[in-house]
């Protein structure tokens, strides 16, 4: 099991937060994820032998808030 913190630009409110999350939360391998958009950060739980940062990262950009 591996944490991974990522940068996520454009989270403005509870609705962005719960958007990137969903777009974790529903990729096989990660196990929990929390955003927090005062900081523009999120914090993902995942398998790293089912699932890389940066697919992680794919999904949460493909929802339109680019993360680094």
């Amino acid at each position: 099991m591996s944490t991974a913190n990522f940068k996520v630009s454009g989270m403005k409110c509870g609705g962005c937060e719960k958007t990137v999350q969903g777009a974790a939360d529903a990729l096989d391998g990660v196990l929990s994820s929390k955003a927090n958009s005062k900081e523009g950060t999120m914090s993902v739980e995942f398998d790293e032998g089912k699932i890389s940062e940066a697919a992680i990262k794919a999904a949460i950009t493909a929802k339109g808030f680019p993360a680094t």
